[in-house]
Protein backbone atom coordinates (compact mmCIF):
# COMPACT_ATOMS: atom_id res chain seq x y z
CA UNK A 1 0.00 0.00 0.00
CA UNK A 2 1.37 3.41 -1.03
CA UNK A 3 0.74 6.35 1.26
CA UNK A 4 0.19 9.94 0.23
CA UNK A 5 0.16 12.78 2.77
CA UNK A 6 -1.96 15.88 2.10
CA UNK A 7 -1.07 19.21 3.72
CA UNK A 8 -2.90 22.56 3.67
CA UNK A 9 -0.70 25.49 4.66
CA UNK A 10 -0.83 29.28 4.87
CA UNK A 11 -4.06 31.25 5.08
CA UNK A 12 -7.36 29.43 4.69
CA UNK A 13 -9.00 29.74 1.31
CA UNK A 14 -12.36 28.81 -0.27
CA UNK A 15 -11.87 25.59 -2.25
CA UNK A 16 -9.35 23.81 -0.02
CA UNK A 17 -11.84 21.11 0.91
CA UNK A 18 -12.76 20.59 -2.73
CA UNK A 19 -9.09 19.88 -3.53
CA UNK A 20 -8.82 17.41 -0.64
CA UNK A 21 -12.01 15.66 -1.76
CA UNK A 22 -10.79 15.43 -5.36
CA UNK A 23 -7.47 13.89 -4.29
CA UNK A 24 -9.21 11.29 -2.13
CA UNK A 25 -11.85 10.40 -4.73
CA UNK A 26 -9.22 9.98 -7.46
CA UNK A 27 -6.99 7.93 -5.16
CA UNK A 28 -9.88 5.63 -4.25
CA UNK A 29 -9.94 4.45 -7.86
CA UNK A 30 -6.49 2.95 -7.35
CA UNK A 31 -6.36 -0.18 -5.18
CA UNK A 32 -2.95 0.41 -3.66
CA UNK A 33 -3.09 4.05 -2.49
CA UNK A 34 -3.98 5.44 0.92
CA UNK A 35 -4.38 9.17 1.64
CA UNK A 36 -3.55 10.79 4.97
CA UNK A 37 -3.91 14.37 6.15
CA UNK A 38 -1.54 16.30 8.42
CA UNK A 39 -3.32 18.59 10.89
CA UNK A 40 -2.30 22.26 10.62
CA UNK A 41 0.07 21.93 7.70
CA UNK A 42 3.37 20.17 8.51
CA UNK A 43 2.88 20.89 12.21
CA UNK A 44 0.82 17.72 12.50
CA UNK A 45 3.86 15.66 11.51
CA UNK A 46 6.26 17.61 13.70
CA UNK A 47 4.15 17.44 16.86
CA UNK A 48 4.40 14.71 19.46
CA UNK A 49 2.14 12.84 19.40
CA UNK A 50 1.77 13.06 15.63
CA UNK A 51 -1.53 14.52 14.40
CA UNK A 52 -2.27 12.72 11.16
CA UNK A 53 -5.68 11.44 10.07
CA UNK A 54 -6.90 8.97 7.45
CA UNK A 55 -8.73 10.62 4.55
CA UNK A 56 -11.18 8.31 2.80
CA UNK A 57 -14.39 8.78 0.81
CA UNK A 58 -16.49 8.78 3.97
CA UNK A 59 -14.31 11.45 5.59
CA UNK A 60 -14.55 13.81 2.61
CA UNK A 61 -18.22 13.24 1.75
CA UNK A 62 -19.98 16.55 1.15
CA UNK A 63 -17.05 18.81 2.03
CA UNK A 64 -16.58 20.34 -1.44
CA UNK A 65 -18.87 23.31 -0.73
CA UNK A 66 -17.56 23.99 2.76
CA UNK A 67 -15.12 26.81 3.45
CA UNK A 68 -11.92 26.32 5.41
CA UNK A 69 -10.12 22.99 5.52
CA UNK A 70 -11.04 19.85 7.44
CA UNK A 71 -7.36 19.23 8.21
CA UNK A 72 -6.86 22.83 9.41
CA UNK A 73 -4.05 25.14 8.41
CA UNK A 74 -1.48 27.52 9.83
CA UNK A 75 0.91 30.23 8.67
CA UNK A 76 3.11 29.87 11.73
CA UNK A 77 5.99 27.50 12.35
CA UNK A 78 6.78 24.83 9.80
CA UNK A 79 9.71 22.50 9.15
CA UNK A 80 12.27 25.25 8.51
CA UNK A 81 11.18 27.68 11.24
CA UNK A 82 9.78 25.77 14.20
CA UNK A 83 9.25 28.20 17.11
CA UNK A 84 10.94 27.31 20.40
CA UNK A 85 11.47 29.22 23.62
CA UNK A 86 15.05 29.51 24.83
CA UNK A 87 16.18 29.30 28.45
CA UNK A 88 15.72 33.07 28.81
CA UNK A 89 12.10 32.87 27.78
CA UNK A 90 12.69 34.38 24.35
CA UNK A 91 11.22 32.87 21.20
CA UNK A 92 13.44 31.72 18.37
CA UNK A 93 13.16 29.20 15.53
CA UNK A 94 14.94 25.99 14.60
CA UNK A 95 15.19 23.97 11.39
CA UNK A 96 13.43 20.60 11.83
CA UNK A 97 13.18 19.70 8.15
CA UNK A 98 15.62 16.76 8.26
CA UNK A 99 13.89 15.39 11.33
CA UNK A 100 10.51 15.69 9.62
CA UNK A 101 11.69 13.92 6.47
CA UNK A 102 13.04 11.05 8.58
CA UNK A 103 9.73 10.86 10.40
CA UNK A 104 7.84 10.69 7.11
CA UNK A 105 10.09 7.83 6.04
CA UNK A 106 9.32 5.98 9.27
CA UNK A 107 5.60 6.57 8.60
CA UNK A 108 6.10 5.01 5.12
CA UNK A 109 4.90 8.17 3.36
CA UNK A 110 5.66 7.84 -0.36
CA UNK A 111 4.87 11.44 -1.24
CA UNK A 112 3.31 14.71 -0.12
CA UNK A 113 0.82 17.06 -1.76
CA UNK A 114 1.29 20.54 -0.34
CA UNK A 115 -1.70 22.82 -0.99
CA UNK A 116 -0.68 26.42 -0.44
CA UNK A 117 0.42 29.76 -1.81
CA UNK A 118 3.79 31.32 -2.53
CA UNK A 119 5.27 30.71 0.93
CA UNK A 120 4.03 27.12 1.04
CA UNK A 121 5.45 26.33 -2.39
CA UNK A 122 8.83 27.79 -1.40
CA UNK A 123 8.76 25.27 1.46
CA UNK A 124 7.84 22.59 -1.09
CA UNK A 125 10.86 23.51 -3.21
CA UNK A 126 13.26 23.38 -0.24
CA UNK A 127 11.88 20.02 0.89
CA UNK A 128 12.15 18.61 -2.64
CA UNK A 129 15.77 19.78 -2.78
CA UNK A 130 16.32 17.74 0.39
CA UNK A 131 14.97 14.62 -1.32
CA UNK A 132 11.28 14.60 -0.32
CA UNK A 133 8.78 13.51 -2.97
CA UNK A 134 6.41 16.47 -3.05
CA UNK A 135 3.84 18.11 -5.34
CA UNK A 136 2.41 21.61 -4.98
CA UNK A 137 -1.15 22.82 -5.53
CA UNK A 138 -1.51 26.62 -5.96
CA UNK A 139 -3.82 28.15 -3.36
CA UNK A 140 -4.19 31.84 -2.66
CA UNK A 141 -6.97 34.41 -2.78
CA UNK A 142 -4.30 36.91 -3.89
CA UNK A 143 -3.82 35.26 -7.32
CA UNK A 144 -0.14 36.18 -7.14
CA UNK A 145 1.47 33.03 -8.58
CA UNK A 146 2.65 33.75 -12.12
CA UNK A 147 3.03 30.15 -13.26
CA UNK A 148 -0.72 29.49 -13.32
CA UNK A 149 -3.52 31.41 -15.02
CA UNK A 150 -5.55 31.40 -11.83
CA UNK A 151 -5.45 30.17 -8.24
CA UNK A 152 -8.53 28.78 -6.53
CA UNK A 153 -10.08 31.01 -3.89
CA UNK A 154 -9.43 34.17 -5.88
CA UNK A 155 -12.79 34.28 -7.64
CA UNK A 156 -14.63 33.74 -4.36
CA UNK A 157 -12.70 36.57 -2.71
CA UNK A 158 -13.53 38.84 -5.66
CA UNK A 159 -17.20 37.89 -5.37
CA UNK A 160 -17.24 38.78 -1.65
CA UNK A 161 -15.50 42.09 -2.31
CA UNK A 162 -17.84 42.92 -5.21
CA UNK A 163 -20.91 42.24 -3.07
CA UNK A 164 -19.44 44.59 -0.46
CA UNK A 165 -19.08 47.34 -3.08
CA UNK A 166 -22.69 46.75 -4.17
CA UNK A 167 -23.91 47.18 -0.60
CA UNK A 168 -21.78 50.25 0.06
CA UNK A 169 -23.09 52.00 -3.05
CA UNK A 170 -26.63 52.13 -1.64
CA UNK A 171 -25.64 53.43 1.78
CA UNK A 172 -23.16 55.89 0.26
CA UNK A 173 -25.87 57.28 -2.02
CA UNK A 174 -28.36 57.52 0.84
CA UNK A 175 -25.98 59.55 3.02
CA UNK A 176 -24.00 61.47 0.36
CA UNK A 177 -20.82 59.83 1.61
CA UNK A 178 -17.56 58.40 0.40
CA UNK A 179 -16.92 54.82 1.50
CA UNK A 180 -13.40 53.43 1.47
CA UNK A 181 -13.41 49.64 1.20
CA UNK A 182 -10.15 47.91 2.19
CA UNK A 183 -9.58 44.46 0.69
CA UNK A 184 -6.85 41.83 0.94
CA UNK A 185 -4.18 40.94 -1.61
CA UNK A 186 -0.87 41.74 0.09
CA UNK A 187 1.51 42.94 -2.67
CA UNK A 188 -0.95 42.14 -5.48
CA UNK A 189 -3.91 44.30 -6.50
CA UNK A 190 -6.00 41.71 -8.32
CA UNK A 191 -8.84 41.49 -5.80
CA UNK A 192 -9.16 45.26 -5.54
CA UNK A 193 -9.00 45.84 -9.28
CA UNK A 194 -11.52 43.15 -10.18
CA UNK A 195 -13.94 44.20 -7.44
CA UNK A 196 -13.69 47.86 -8.49
CA UNK A 197 -14.52 47.04 -12.10
CA UNK A 198 -17.30 44.59 -11.20
CA UNK A 199 -18.81 46.83 -8.52
CA UNK A 200 -18.48 50.13 -10.32
CA UNK A 201 -16.19 51.89 -7.86
CA UNK A 202 -14.98 55.40 -8.65
CA UNK A 203 -11.41 54.94 -7.35
CA UNK A 204 -9.19 51.87 -7.07
CA UNK A 205 -5.79 51.96 -5.38
CA UNK A 206 -3.43 49.00 -5.66
CA UNK A 207 0.12 48.18 -4.46
CA UNK A 208 1.64 48.15 -7.94
CA UNK A 209 0.59 51.74 -8.70
CA UNK A 210 1.48 54.17 -5.88
CA UNK A 211 -1.18 56.87 -5.69
CA UNK A 212 -1.11 60.66 -5.66
CA UNK A 213 -3.52 61.83 -2.95
CA UNK A 214 -4.35 64.98 -4.93
CA UNK A 215 -5.43 62.83 -7.91
CA UNK A 216 -7.64 60.78 -5.60
CA UNK A 217 -9.17 63.94 -4.16
CA UNK A 218 -9.75 65.33 -7.65
CA UNK A 219 -11.58 62.18 -8.75
CA UNK A 220 -13.79 62.22 -5.67
CA UNK A 221 -14.62 65.91 -5.91
CA UNK A 222 -16.08 65.27 -9.37
CA UNK A 223 -18.67 63.02 -7.74
CA UNK A 224 -20.17 65.88 -5.70
CA UNK A 225 -22.25 68.93 -6.65
CA UNK A 226 -23.32 71.35 -3.94
CA UNK A 227 -22.55 68.77 -1.23
CA UNK A 228 -24.68 66.12 -2.95
CA UNK A 229 -23.11 62.95 -4.32
CA UNK A 230 -21.39 59.75 -3.31
CA UNK A 231 -18.45 57.51 -4.20
CA UNK A 232 -16.83 54.19 -3.37
CA UNK A 233 -13.06 53.74 -3.16
CA UNK A 234 -11.61 50.22 -3.25
CA UNK A 235 -8.12 50.08 -1.78
CA UNK A 236 -5.85 47.04 -1.51
CA UNK A 237 -4.23 46.49 1.88
CA UNK A 238 -0.78 46.82 0.31
CA UNK A 239 -1.46 50.12 -1.46
CA UNK A 240 0.78 53.07 -0.67
CA UNK A 241 1.10 56.74 -1.61
CA UNK A 242 3.80 57.98 -3.95
CA UNK A 243 6.96 58.32 -1.90
CA UNK A 244 5.31 56.63 1.08
CA UNK A 245 5.30 53.25 2.76
CA UNK A 246 2.84 50.40 3.12
CA UNK A 247 0.70 50.63 6.27
CA UNK A 248 1.51 47.77 8.65
CA UNK A 249 0.55 46.82 12.19
CA UNK A 250 2.58 45.59 15.14
CA UNK A 251 2.62 41.80 15.25
CA UNK A 252 3.73 39.75 18.24
CA UNK A 253 2.36 36.39 17.07
CA UNK A 254 4.97 33.70 17.61
CA UNK A 255 6.07 32.05 14.38
CA UNK A 256 4.30 34.49 12.06
CA UNK A 257 6.93 35.85 9.69
CA UNK A 258 4.91 37.96 7.22
CA UNK A 259 4.29 41.67 7.65
CA UNK A 260 0.83 42.24 9.10
CA UNK A 261 -0.83 44.56 6.61
CA UNK A 262 -3.92 46.62 7.30
CA UNK A 263 -5.09 50.12 8.06
CA UNK A 264 -4.59 51.81 4.70
CA UNK A 265 -8.29 52.77 4.53
CA UNK A 266 -8.10 54.88 7.69
CA UNK A 267 -4.77 56.34 6.58
CA UNK A 268 -6.28 57.28 3.21
CA UNK A 269 -9.23 59.04 4.85
CA UNK A 270 -6.84 61.03 7.02
CA UNK A 271 -4.79 61.99 3.96
CA UNK A 272 -7.92 63.16 2.15
CA UNK A 273 -8.95 65.29 5.12
CA UNK A 274 -5.49 66.86 5.28
CA UNK A 275 -5.65 67.59 1.53
CA UNK A 276 -8.84 69.59 2.06
CA UNK A 277 -11.52 67.07 1.07
CA UNK A 278 -14.49 68.02 3.22
CA UNK A 279 -17.18 65.46 2.41
CA UNK A 280 -18.27 62.75 4.85
CA UNK A 281 -16.16 59.59 4.70
CA UNK A 282 -16.37 56.13 6.27
CA UNK A 283 -14.17 53.03 6.07
CA UNK A 284 -15.00 49.34 5.79
CA UNK A 285 -12.35 46.64 6.20
CA UNK A 286 -13.44 43.28 4.79
CA UNK A 287 -10.60 41.35 6.38
CA UNK A 288 -11.10 37.62 6.76
CA UNK A 289 -14.62 37.70 5.32
CA UNK A 290 -12.81 37.29 1.99
CA UNK A 291 -11.19 34.03 3.11
CA UNK A 292 -14.19 32.23 4.57
CA UNK A 293 -17.51 30.86 3.48
CA UNK A 294 -18.78 28.85 0.55
CA UNK A 295 -16.55 28.79 -2.56
CA UNK A 296 -18.10 29.84 -5.86
CA UNK A 297 -18.88 27.20 -8.47
CA UNK A 298 -15.84 28.35 -10.46
CA UNK A 299 -13.50 27.78 -7.52
CA UNK A 300 -15.04 24.38 -6.75
CA UNK A 301 -14.47 23.28 -10.35
CA UNK A 302 -10.92 24.67 -10.44
CA UNK A 303 -10.13 23.02 -7.09
CA UNK A 304 -11.45 19.69 -8.34
CA UNK A 305 -9.30 19.92 -11.47
CA UNK A 306 -6.24 20.67 -9.32
CA UNK A 307 -6.92 17.79 -6.90
CA UNK A 308 -7.36 15.17 -9.61
CA UNK A 309 -4.29 16.41 -11.50
CA UNK A 310 -2.18 16.45 -8.32
CA UNK A 311 -2.95 12.83 -7.53
CA UNK A 312 -2.26 11.74 -11.10
CA UNK A 313 1.11 13.49 -10.89
CA UNK A 314 1.83 11.45 -7.74
CA UNK A 315 0.65 8.31 -9.50
CA UNK A 316 3.11 8.97 -12.33
CA UNK A 317 5.96 9.97 -10.00
CA UNK A 318 5.96 13.55 -11.30
CA UNK A 319 7.50 14.98 -8.13
CA UNK A 320 9.06 18.38 -7.56
CA UNK A 321 6.38 20.16 -9.56
CA UNK A 322 3.24 22.21 -9.02
CA UNK A 323 -0.13 21.85 -10.71
CA UNK A 324 -0.76 24.73 -13.11
CA UNK A 325 -3.80 25.91 -15.03
CA UNK A 326 -2.82 27.07 -18.49
CA UNK A 327 -6.12 27.49 -20.28
CA UNK A 328 -7.55 25.13 -21.34
CA UNK A 329 -5.06 22.62 -19.93
CA UNK A 330 -3.93 21.49 -16.50
CA UNK A 331 -0.22 20.84 -16.54
CA UNK A 332 2.71 20.56 -14.14
CA UNK A 333 5.49 23.12 -13.78
CA UNK A 334 8.76 22.78 -11.81
CA UNK A 335 8.51 24.21 -8.30
CA UNK A 336 11.49 26.42 -9.12
CA UNK A 337 9.48 28.02 -11.92
CA UNK A 338 6.36 28.19 -9.78
CA UNK A 339 7.98 30.50 -7.21
CA UNK A 340 10.36 32.35 -9.53
CA UNK A 341 8.37 35.58 -9.65
CA UNK A 342 5.04 36.89 -8.35
CA UNK A 343 2.02 37.63 -10.51
CA UNK A 344 1.52 41.38 -10.12
CA UNK A 345 -0.63 43.93 -11.93
CA UNK A 346 1.17 45.82 -14.70
CA UNK A 347 0.11 49.03 -16.40
CA UNK A 348 -0.38 47.25 -19.72
CA UNK A 349 -2.70 44.64 -18.24
CA UNK A 350 -6.17 44.55 -19.87
CA UNK A 351 -7.83 44.96 -16.46
CA UNK A 352 -6.00 48.25 -15.92
CA UNK A 353 -6.99 49.48 -19.37
CA UNK A 354 -10.60 48.46 -18.77
CA UNK A 355 -10.68 50.22 -15.39
CA UNK A 356 -9.31 53.40 -16.95
CA UNK A 357 -11.76 53.06 -19.86
CA UNK A 358 -14.60 52.97 -17.33
CA UNK A 359 -13.33 56.17 -15.75
CA UNK A 360 -12.04 54.53 -12.57
CA UNK A 361 -9.24 56.61 -11.06
CA UNK A 362 -6.10 54.72 -10.11
CA UNK A 363 -4.74 57.73 -8.25
CA UNK A 364 -2.27 58.70 -10.98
Amino acid sequence: MKRLLVVTGGGDCPGLNAVIRAIVHRASQERDWEVLGSIQAFNGVLREPTEVVLLDNKKVAGIHFQGGTIIETTNKGGPFAWPVKDKNGNWTTVDRSDEMIRKLQIMHIDGVINIGGDGSQRISKRLYDKGLNIIGVPKTIDNDLSSTDSTFGFQTAVQVATEAVDKLVTTAASHNRVFVLEVMGREAGWIALNAAVAGGAEVCLIPEIPYNINKVKEALEKRFHRDRGFAVVVVAEGARPQGGDVVTQENDEVGYENKKLGGISGHLIQQLKESGFEHDMRQTILGHLQRGGVPTAYDRVLSSHFGVKAFEMALNGDWGKMVSYRHPDFISVPLEEAVAKPNLVTMDNPMVKTAQGLGISLGI
